[in-house]
């Protein structure tokens, strides 16, 4: 049976996606300035620390402007948080890389990321799988895991509620 986009249960998990999302900012942005960044400051350092990339590649991941991009690597840079430095595969691309000062502070800064932490440590293995593969299944992306990745203790719906067929 197909939901409507105004039932009540889809408005309720809408809501709690924006709660999630806006305590997320939140919190971000307050760890960003006790480090005297800016909240998209503190995302392309976050974002970079995963792995050097082109500023093209940052801005798409993040849903901007390139040009957004290049103003917050220069300040990141300034700071010397960031580096640009050539593509080892393509020496006419430059990349945005972390520094060591710069993984440092995005370390930091993930740590200081309290507020889904401890309630995500609330759930069991399975519930945190079924949570991140349902996450991922809302934006379109592959799930990590095969059926045979359900951990065993997951209850029978975890695979159902995945898309997969049960064992």
């Amino acid at each position: 049976m197909a939901t409507s986009r105004t039932d009540p249960l889809t408005l309720d998990v809408i809501e709690l996606i924006g709660g999630v999302v806006a305590r997320y900012h939140e919190e971000y942005d307050r760890a960003a300035a006790a480090h005297a960044l800016t909240g998209a400051q503190a995302r392309v350092l976050g974002l970079l620390s995963l792995e050097p990339m082109p500023m093209r590649k940052v801005a798409r991941k993040l849903k901007c402007e390139p040009s957004n991009i290049t103003g917050i690597v220069d300040r990141l840079e300034l700071r010397g948080l960031v580096e640009r430095r050539p593509d080892p595969a393509d020496r006419r691309v430059k990349l945005a890389a972390p520094t060591q000062e710069g993984i440092r502070t995005a370390r930091q800064l993930r740590d200081a990321l309290d507020f889904a932490r401890e309630p995500l440590a609330e759930l069991s293995e399975a519930e945190r799988t079924m949570l991140r593969d349902l996450l991922r299944r809302m934006l379109g992306e592959e799930p990590a895991g095969r059926p045979e990745d359900v951990p065993p203790t997951a209850p029978p719906e975890t695979a159902v509620a995945l898309g997969r067929t049960a064992r």
